[in-house]
């Protein structure tokens, strides 16, 4: 059962006493990251036991400072103790985007060590609620196979069900929203970014069993940019994408300090303290 809208507040030491207002916010799905989506997701990999590497390119002149050095990019790279799946911060000086938005985390795994290519991988952009990508990534870490498909797509649309998401009218087996149609998940075409290493994905059309790769995005004022945006590679499994989409459409509310100038107007407010 989830906590009420209004709980009493839990004890937090990861959050900064810095003097700011701190909320709890509803629906999650709107509610940003904080500003902290690095920090939530680091430090879930960190309890999980997940090594960390900071990896730094850039251009050094003869005879240049250190701190003149030109950063070309820059990573936080997140490794499993079996090294069967990662995690990768990209920080915003070399963005890659996805629907016009930065790519900040990109997860992905593969079925051994011994292969240099993830078999699947998924991207974040800033805003995504970092509760539901700790839970992604918590579900993962569990997974004794991380790159074993599990093809069965309702696992996804069941979760956002059981939070009173509405199936899309015209495809209800491959989508479905928030009731204010202002988040949405779908199984369909992945951008042309997305990696994935089943070859059949590059060649086969997305109505080709199996080929298809959830999207979620949220989309506060229809015909704007977007809030945020999650991708999933279509070799992703199914229950991963399942957890992610429970933790995102879930009616528990979230802390939060920094409220999104986007849907700040939208989102349920009451001071934690």
């Amino acid at each position: 059962m989830e906590a009420p809208l209004y709980p009493d507040p839990p004890c937090d030491p990861s959050t900064p006493a810095d003097g700011q207002t701190a909320f709890w916010v509803g629906p999650r799905h709107l509610a940003g990251d904080d500003g902290r989506l690095y920090d939530v997701v680091a430090d879930t990999l960190g309890g999980l036991g997940w090594t960390s590497l900071t990896i730094v390119r850039g251009r050094q002149e003869p005879d240049e400072a250190d701190e003149d050095r030109q950063v070309l990019r820059s990573t936080v790279l997140h490794i499993s103790p079996d090294a069967l799946r990662w995690a990768q911060w990209s920080l915003a000086d070399e963005p890659v985007s996805l629907g016009d938005l930065p790519i900040a985390w990109q997860i992905s795994a593969r079925e051994d060590a011994s292969s240099p290519i993830a078999t699947w991988s998924a991207y974040f952009t800033p805003e995504v609620p970092g509760e539901a990508v700790a839970d992604f990534l918590v579900t993962l870490d569990a997974r004794n196979q991380p790159a074993e498909p599990l093809v069965a797509p309702e696992l996804v649309l069941n979760a956002v069900s059981r939070h009173n998401w509405f199936r899309d009218i015209d495809r209800p087996h491959m989508g479905a929203a928030d009731p204010t149609f202002a988040s949405h998940i779908s199984l369909g075409e992945v951008p042309s970014l997305i990696q994935d290493g089943d070859p059949r994905a590059l060649t086969e059309g997305v109505d080709d069993a199996g080929q298809a790769g959830w999207q979620a995005w949220a989309e506060p004022v229809l015909g704007a940019p977007c809030f945020w945006v999650a991708s999933f590679g279509a070799s992703v499994p199914h229950d991963l994408v399942a957890a992610f989409a429970a933790s995102l459409s879930s009616t528990a509310p979230v802390l939060r300090r920094v409220l999104p100038a986007a849907t700040k107007e939208r989102l349920v407010r009451v001071p934690a303290s």
